[in-house]
């Protein structure tokens, strides 16, 4: 298996349904790859949200749906932006040295007009960023303004087809910021994009007879409390590690499970020391003490609705919610850190050959390769968070255990032998 091709992936798996079926197995056709590696956010998503099931239940979806190795995430990147979001994945799966190439969801599925923008914004000339700031002092959301701002930069400089890329869909803009991330890093993973069909990234209802928006899907299980409304678009594979964690009180996990600990916060904190935590911006802090008196109920839906603006948009709320829950604060997460990359490959689990792609990393891989943090790179800060994230996810289960809070540190790699 020496000259074993191989295809990256970058996902979130919450939980993993047909479509994600089918960009796996598009995936591989279309890069001629032989094997899959999968960088997986953990317990948290990147849009601030906690995942449906814990990292280890859809590290077990993954490799049973096709996947040969999966990798987590940290949770520094996991729950980012998209810019951060994706030069952590990015740079995971290039410092693996197994990778050829890197295959994505787009809504466009073009790629070369994504390289053509990349590579006209891999240095940040600075003349962008004087537009972007332009855009974000108008008072629209960052990824609006960001949009608006590649607009005008490539319209000026007379690439019109790339000036009309539609960056107002969300799997687009994430698109551009894997490019992106490839050529700042150097990288000799080559990008392929796959459009995104039938369902859309945010849509809310069933629409086809077996592929369904993730977003969908959640929304109907949490509804009906019933695994048969979501199971034609589901893999039976994930039918069962779903049915398993519901049985066992650990699934499905969603933000009113965090309620209790995230109220006690906010309201134990006073504004200036919730002012110090990631994504509390422009006094974001003040309108979070300042809504709490007036909450029709004491939940987290009733408290984002009454935050919500134009400039705060939901992603953006739950992202500094997250933060308070769990206590990350601005300095370890701001720019000038993250672009110093991860210092670890954490695998979550592994097919055949995905052991074999283990034993060629062990010769080719730029970082320390984890198993479990048990024996970690010294006292590296991201790996800590991710411990506590464990934590801090174990205890909305059920009937939590010791064990489940300190699970990072004895649970083996999931092996899944096809």
């Amino acid at each position: 298996m020496m000259g074993m091709r191989t295809v990256g992936i970058v996902v979130e798996y919450n939980p993993f349904h047909n479509g994600h079926l089918y960009h796996l197995q598009q995936s591989l056709k279309i890069t001629e790859a032989d094997a899959v590696v999968a960088v997986m956010s953990g317990h948290f998503l990147q849009r601030g949200e906690p995942a449906l099931a814990d990292k280890w239940v859809r590290a077990e979806m993954a490799l049973r749906g096709g996947c040969d190795l999966v990798i987590e995430l940290p949770v520094a990147y996991a729950t980012q932006a998209a810019e951060w979001f994706a030069f952590g994945a990015v740079s995971l799966l290039d410092a693996t040295g197994v990778v050829d190439s890197l295959c994505f969801g787009s809504e466009h599925g073009e790629i070369g007009i994504l390289q053509r923008i990349a590579r006209t914004l891999a240095a940040e000339p600075s003349g962008f960023r004087k537009l972007v700031a332009e855009e974000l002092a108008a008072g629209v959301s960052y990824p609006a303004g960001y949009g608006a701002a590649v607009r005008r930069y490539m319209e000026a400089a007379g690439d019109l087809e790339a000036a009309a890329y539609p960056l107002d869909q969300p799997n687009n803009t994430l698109g551009l910021h894997y490019v992106l991330a490839l050529e700042r890093i150097g990288s000799r993973i080559r990008p392929y994009t796959l459009r995104r069909e039938k369902a859309g990234y945010h849509e809310r209802r069933f629409t086809d007879g077996q592929i369904a928006s993730a977003t969908a899907i959640r929304r109907t299980l949490m509804e009906s409390g019933s695994l048969q409304d979501v199971a034609a678009y589901l893999p039976q594979s994930t039918v069962e590690l779903l049915k398993k964690a519901c049985d066992e009180g650990k699934a499905p996990i969603c933000w009113e499970r965090f309620a209790e600990r995230l109220f006690h916060r906010l309201l134990a904190s006073p504004a200036e020391e919730l002012a110090e935590l990631h994504e509390m911006t422009e006094g974001l802090e003040h309108r979070i003490k300042k809504a709490l008196p007036s909450l029709p109920s004491l939940d987290v839906e009733a408290l984002l609705a009454a935050l919500k603006t134009k400039r705060y948009t939901r992603t953006k709320l739950q992202r500094a919610l997250l933060a308070a829950l769990l206590g990350h604060g601005k300095e370890l997460l701001a720019p000038a850190r993250l672009r110093d990359g991860i210092g670890y490959i954490r695998v979550l689990g592994f097919s055949a050959k995905g052991r074999e792609l283990l034993r060629r990393m062990r010769r080719s891989a730029r970082l320390p390769v984890l198993l479990s943090a048990a024996r970690p790179p010294a006292d590296d800060p991201y790996l800590r968070l991710d411990t506590q994230a464990t934590a801090a996810y174990a205890l909305a289960y059920r009937q939590p255990e010791p064990r489940d809070l300190f699970r990072d540190y004895y649970e083996q790699p999931i092996i899944v032998d096809r």
